[in-house]
């Protein structure tokens, strides 16, 4: 099964391979504009040798993980994504995602969290309940919670206090500034970053993959969204991920080898061992 991602173009060529295997912490395999089978052999080809592909409602969510199931490189997470939890989510879907959670080869709950650009403000109480939801969820099934925080960090924030975050938190696609990096790190909440840290106006973003503890960081794609430089509004793919990986060690001033194998260990400490 692929989807058809909408982005314009055809896809990236492939960089140049990692000599360190690294992990893309955050992609849709179902929105792939090529099938599971190429996006994990154009993955593999370049040093991406694991991913962590992320449903967004009940029925993607057992797409990804029948595909974990099916599939050495990859896991799943699940969850209701915040916008689609915006109109409220019934009870039987809560218990279905519980479940699910516990399947072998689903490593986290997620994508949960809030998204207060795309909610009115009507439907914000929703998207928090759900959330509260989710940090239950993982706590119960020992699962990673992911979280997606967009325009929401003091209520994200605040509702992982209140809850009690679970022992492994990770910020997908960490949108925040170096203030908020030194907040997550202090909680130690991972955070994952994407390939819109490679954009020309994502200078704050850099300014907080630099503070951030190295402990305390993934690389992902959000595949097929957030495509890094040079290759920004086309399709993507986990195997785009080293763009985004030589570009935060850049900035970071470490090597390229010691940060892809940074990540690699980050993750298996986050997700558990593929």
């Amino acid at each position: 099964m692929a989807r058809n991602s909408g982005r314009v173009g055809d896809l990236p060529p492939p960089p140049e391979p990692l000599a360190v295997p690294a992990v893309d912490a955050h992609c849709h395999l179902d929105l792939m504009d090529a099938s599971v089978d190429e996006a994990i052999a154009a993955a593999l080809a370049v040093g991406i040798t694991r991913m962590v592909t992320v449903g967004i409602d009940l029925p993607t969510s057992r797409w990804q993980a029948e595909i974990a199931a099916a599939h050495p490189e990859v896991r799943a997470a699940v969850a209701i994504h915040p916008n689609e939890a915006a109109a409220g989510v019934d009870e039987a879907t809560f218990e279905a995602l519980t479940a699910l959670a516990r399947a072998d080869g689903v490593v986290a709950v997620g994508e949960t969290g809030l998204d207060y650009y795309r909610t009115p403000p009507e439907q914000h109480a929703a998207q928090q309940e759900s959330f509260r939801r989710h940090i239950a969820i993982a706590k119960d099934t020992g699962r990673a919670l992911m979280i997606h925080d967009r325009e929401a960090h003091e209520d994200t924030l605040r509702i992982l206090a209140e809850e009690g975050a679970p022992e492994r938190v990770v910020f997908h696609a960490f949108s925040g500034d170096a203030e908020m990096a030194k907040v997550c790190a202090d909680a130690g909440y991972v955070m994952s970053f994407a390939g819109n840290v490679t954009f020309k106006n994502a200078e704050a973003l850099r300014e907080a993959a630099a503070v951030a503890p190295q402990d305390l960081l993934l690389v992902e794609t959000d595949a097929p969204y957030l495509t890094p430089v040079p290759w920004r509004g086309r399709p993507g793919g986990p195997y785009l991920v080293p763009l985004t990986l030589r570009l935060l060690a850049q900035t970071r001033g470490t090597a390229v080898d010691e940060f892809a194998a940074a990540i690699a260990a980050n993750a298996e400490r986050t997700f558990g061992p593929w």
